[in-house]
């Protein structure tokens, strides 16, 4: 006899809100007044938590509330609902109903096979398998899931993330949220000096400088709403207006602003051939401003970014940007870089990195990402206590292969002797708050000879042995002698 699939053994209770919802948050996409429905809400945790948290989600599910309406909303979240139903056809159903519902943008997520635990899984079962607790389990590799959304919907879904896509309803949105992702922060230039024109009209003036911070160019003429019209009476135009802030401030600073959106943008479209680059009637009206500002015509930017792109499959030019980076940990096989200081790289290393982004998401928890020298790899690693342990374990490297489009997981949380990190300051910029504290740690530890054999002090108990024979211990950020030293 066949045993029976209890799919609502899989509704799992959790202490935090699901990764798909964290991303949703993390992205932009969920706002409190932004409608959310949850389908195949299992027990609704997320559905208590975000509803303590003040937004307005409604959901539905099987077996916990089978009469619960199934209304359309702003975002629907498909949730780990796929991978548990052990039927292809329900499978595409369930997707293609969840999709119906959606006005802006569906969630859709699924476990992955790099995901998967040893001894999990027990038998074979239609296209997946069953579990020792009677579950269904069908894993995908992420371009498996992607094409499968893509097939069944007939649409092109966007990784949020490993196992997470997004499928947008509106194409202007997807290009838009698609651009977003590759676009740098930026500091406004703080006033040099005082004029009598700026510090009267500051607050008018004030809208035109958090455009130019967004976009790095002159607003169209209807860009900048009802204030267009008041900047015309006090100045004559806009571009005087900027004249009068640029006389205020650091003017080389704006221009640095346009250059990094130029390159932001030169990498979106670099990164849009993977997944059809847009035709420029498809662009959202401020990206056709964006183009037009900085290359003139779009046949320009996209030459310019296959140039790019295609820079990117010498290896060579891989390693020179590597040995010329102003930021990161350069070694033999690699050079590692903290999360805040990604934009600070090259380039064509955030292209490199921006094509394992395009295919993974956003990976949970990594702080750290390093870029393979020697083969097309991007490792997304997570040191949980970067900032506050002196030389932070890891806990998960999860290694993207951009020939295979293979993904691997480790996990390395628990490990008796795992894997340390030193010299943390070159991971981040140099402006980064912490920096100046981890480069005097690491200065200390060298003029104490602890660096000499650094074969031995990757590992947790290596540095430790190090520490000892020296009769050193750390307190913090702080190198001390230790306590057997004293006796």
């Amino acid at each position: 006899m066949e045993q029976p699939v209890e799919r609502h053994k899989t509704a799992i209770g959790r202490a935090d809100l699901s990764r798909p919802i964290k991303l949703a948050l993390t992205d932009g996409l969920a706002l409190p007044d932004t409608e959310i429905f949850d389908y195949g809400c299992g027990r609704g945790q997320d559905i208590a938590r975000l509803s303590s948290m003040g937004f307005k989600i409604n959901g539905w599910d099987p077996f916990f509330r089978p009469d619960a309406p199934r209304n359309p909303a702003s975002i629907v979240n498909l949730g780990y609902v796929v991978n548990v139903i052990e039927d292809p056809r329900e499978r595409d159903d369930a997707l293609r109903d969840a999709y119906s519902l959606a006005k802006s943008v569906l969630v859709v997520s699924a476990r992955l096979t790099a995901e998967a635990r040893d001894g999990a899984e027990t038998a074979d079962h239609s296209d997946g398998h069953l579990t020792s607790r009677g579950t269904f389990q069908k894993l995908f590799e992420q371009t498996e899931l992607k094409n499968w959304i893509d097939q069944t919907l007939d649409v092109s879904a966007l990784p949020a993330g490993p196992g997470v896509f997004y499928v947008f309803r509106n194409d202007e949105e997807r290009v838009a949220f698609q651009a977003s992702r590759y676009r740098r922060r930026a500091v406004a230039p703080r006033l040099s000096r005082s004029e009598t024109l700026f510090n009267e009209h500051e607050a008018l003036l004030q809208p035109l400088i958090d455009f130019w911070m967004k976009r790095g160019r002159m607003p169209a003429e209807d860009e900048l709403g009802s204030e267009i019209r008041t900047i015309r009476e006090v100045f004559g135009s806009p571009k005087r207006a900027f004249q009068v802030i640029k006389r205020v401030t650091d003017a080389e600073q704006w221009d640095e602003i346009a250059a990094e959106r130029t390159q932001d943008l030169q990498l979106y479209l670099a990164l849009s051939q993977f997944d059809g680059r847009p035709r420029y009637s498809e662009l959202p009206e401020e990206l056709k401003q964006d183009v037009k500002a900085f290359f003139s015509n779009y046949t320009k930017a996209c030459q310019l970014a296959d140039e790019l792109l295609f820079s990117l499959g010498d290896p060579e030019v891989i390693d020179a940007a590597c040995r010329s980076s102003e930021v990161g940990k350069l070694t033999p096989s690699a050079i590692y870089v903290h999360e805040s200081a990604i934009e600070a790289l090259p380039p064509i290393l955030r292209l490199y990195e921006g094509c394992a982004r395009g295919y993974i998401g956003r990976v949970d928890g990594a702080n750290v990402i390093k870029l393979h020298r020697g083969e097309p790899k991007v490792s997304y690693l997570t040191y949980p206590e970067f900032e506050t342990d002196p030389h932070p374990s890891l806990a998960h490297a999860l290694t993207v292969n951009l020939q295979t489009f293979r993904v691997k997981s480790r996990r390395y949380s628990g490990q008796r002797n795992p894997p340390i990190l030193h010299r943390k300051e070159a991971f981040v910029a140099p402006d980064h708050p912490l920096h100046a504290k981890f480069a005097r740690l690491t200065r200390i530890e060298e003029s104490k000879g602890l660096y000499e054999d650094s074969s031995r002090i990757g590992t947790r108990d290596g540095w430790n042995a190090a520490l000892t024979a020296r009769g050193l211990r750390l307190a913090g950020h702080r190198l001390v002698k230790s306590n057997a030293s004293r006796e």
